[in-house]
């Protein structure tokens, strides 16, 4: 968003109406909420395995939430670079719980808040910038797995061309607000390697720094190569895959991991998934994940599988299918969990796979697990939609029915 030119200021409304507000500033935003029930209760339940890094998403989540962000260009230069602010608010609650944004079931926070220099011409046209944000995320849309995350407290220089290839350098002090101790990380990214025809290749480094002041403190390291084929198979989308390995806190692979974990702890992981989209009706995403721990606690192997196909059977209806599997392979035993969703949805604006919102899903979800992960959760997430103290009690299945708002802008 930061990247153009900002010529006025746009409220854009949910069903993309716009309502001027001041000159110079964007508005733009996220918005998620619904309401729905499981068989186990009147409360809809979440159905994650433990160990896994994400679940898959479609009807099978529990919270509300916002993310509203305002960004202003203070000053634009006669060599054509911008010097501005970046500002964004989240506004998060559980289900069944009141909407006050605080307290134990919600929080309010400035989840980004920076300076930015656009366009420096003593940088070949690249960016300076400082504060707090959402830098270099990668994810997984239909996971929502964040596998790749740089953002940082800190500061940086980005997207600097040299030749065919862009160089970003940032240095920061704490990843997000769970972060409690200030943290040195240093990322390195190179992007721009064309491997061949609509491939590129884009490789980064993060070095974490020892804290001289901690007792029981370790330096750590990793490594991520991403390639992206674009219009992979002639299917209309793209394809990514990425490897990545970690050693010590950089287990964490790419954002600051406990700075308590040892250099002979390890952590790698494979990451392939593909969107596509054939035509106007028929769309999706496909994703695999593996990741192995090596801890001298004993080794942990967490594998998921899975995908949501979109196809639009009406001028503004589609139906969307969710199947996911994740297992976890870890002491005392292997987790299995598998969950499937139907969701027909209401999406006026377009019937793609994506860039479709906003969208209104009427979903019921299916969730099966076995005793091993049932184990699991009574050990590490009491009282969760797994767990024996959850809602499904004993039980190794479950469900949930709801309706869900999803819209960006």
């Amino acid at each position: 968003m930061m990247n153009r030119a900002i010529t006025r200021v746009m409220l854009t409304g949910l069903l993309g109406g716009t309502l001027p507000l001041a000159h110079g500033l964007d508005f733009s935003g996220y918005l998620r909420g619904g309401l729905g029930t499981s068989t186990g209760s009147q409360s809809q339940q979440c159905f994650q395995l433990p160990g896994a890094s994400s679940k898959f998403r479609l009807g099978n989540e529990c919270e509300q939430l916002a993310e509203l962000a305002l960004s202003h260009d203070l000053l634009r230069l006669d060599d054509g670079s911008r010097l501005g602010l970046y500002g964004m608010v989240q506004l998060y609650n559980a289900y069944d719980h009141t909407p006050r944004f605080d307290g134990d079931f919600g929080r309010t926070r400035l989840v980004q808040g920076y300076a930015y220099w656009n366009g420096v011409q003593a940088l070949n046209g690249g960016a300076v910038w400082a504060g707090r944000r959402y830098y270099k995320r990668n994810s997984i849309d239909i996971s929502d797995f964040f596998y790749w995350n740089q953002s940082a407290t800190g500061g940086g220089l980005e997207d600097i061309p040299i030749g065919d290839l862009k160089y970003s350098l940032a240095f920061s002090r704490k990843d997000n607000f769970d972060q409690t101790r200030y943290i040195s990380r240093y990322d390195f990214n190179v992007a721009g390697f064309q491997t061949n025809p609509n491939g590129l290749l884009e490789l980064g480094a993060s070095y974490i720094d020892k804290p001289s002041n901690m007792q029981d403190a370790h330096s750590g390291w990793s490594v991520t190569a991403q390639h992206k084929q674009q219009n992979f198979l002639n299917w209309g989308g793209v394809n990514t895959l990425a490897l990545q390995y970690g050693e010590g806190p950089g287990v964490a692979l790419g954002s600051t991991g406990d700075i308590g974990t040892r250099r002979d702890s390890a952590s790698y992981r494979l990451v392939e998934f593909f969107d596509w989209q054939i035509g106007p009706r028929w769309g999706g995403q496909l994703q695999f994940v593996y990741q192995t721990d090596k801890r001298d606690t004993g080794d942990q192997h967490w594998l998921s599988t899975g995908g949501r196909t979109v196809y639009g059977f009406a001028e503004q209806w589609k139906l969307a299918t969710e199947l996911g599997y994740d297992q976890v392979q870890a002491p005392g035993g292997t987790r299995k969990l598998t969950k499937l969703t139907l969701a027909p949805t209401w999406s006026p604006r377009g019937l793609t796979f994506k860039n479709a919102h906003p969208e209104v899903r009427f979903y019921v979800t299916y969730a099966k697990w076995n005793r091993a992960a049932q184990d699991a959760a009574n050990l590490l997430a009491a009282g969760s939609a797994l767990s024996d103290t959850g809602s499904f009690g004993s039980s190794l299945d479950g469900a949930n029915l709801g309706v869900q708002l999803e819209h960006s802008w």
